[in-house]
């Protein structure tokens, strides 16, 4: 039997990734491969191309509003979904290994979690600049890799700082207890 090939819209340690082994899960599919190709764009291009079976991305969150990254895509390509749900998104701010919050001068990662965490930033980083990113994961592997500047932090899930080497600052930084991200599963 041949494995399923999901494409993702985000990198290893992405939200989407977690998204996509929940789906996996909850209907019985054992046998996938996840494809991480970041964007929208590139999951929705993939499944037109037939480069993957299935695309999972997230639509909208109960706190961030509209993926906008998302919508544009979808506008570009024919495609099915067939399912959505939700999951509970929990953020995280990580640092690498020693820096302290003294130390920060930036945050970084996609525009939806720092949507999702703008009241938090606001009130205990209103000093740091925010820069927006591609992918919450590809944030916290390129600060462990050096990419990014030593002192900024990412706002990522907390499987990244396992994955990166990267520390938990703080967790549970999103503005809404429940924070709640409707995913699609499309396929062709």
């Amino acid at each position: 039997m041949q494995k399923i090939k999901i494409g993702v819209m985000g990198g290893v340690g992405s939200f989407s990734e977690e998204a996509a082994n929940y789906y996996c899960h909850k209907n019985g599919i054992k046998e996938y491969e996840l494809a991480y190709l970041i964007t929208a764009e590139n999951v929705l291009g993939g499944l037109d191309r037939g480069e993957v079976d299935f695309g999972v991305f997230p639509i909208e969150n109960s706190n961030g509003g509209i993926v906008y990254e998302s919508v544009y895509a979808m506008a570009k390509y024919n495609f099915q979904i067939k399912n959505m749900f939700e999951i509970d998104i929990k953020h995280c701010l990580l640092v690498r290994p020693g820096t302290i919050a003294s130390q920060i001068k930036k945050i970084v990662s996609h525009q939806q979690a720092l949507k999702q965490c703008r009241m938090y930033l606001k009130r205990q980083w209103p000093e740091a600049d925010l820069e927006e990113y591609k992918d919450t994961a590809e944030a916290a592997k390129d600060l462990a890799s050096g990419v990014l500047d030593p002192a900024s932090a990412v706002v990522a899930n907390k499987t990244c700082a396992a994955l990166y080497g990267l520390e938990v600052l703080e967790e549970g930084i999103q503005d809404l207890k429940f924070n709640f991200t409707t995913f699609i599963v499309a396929n062709k």
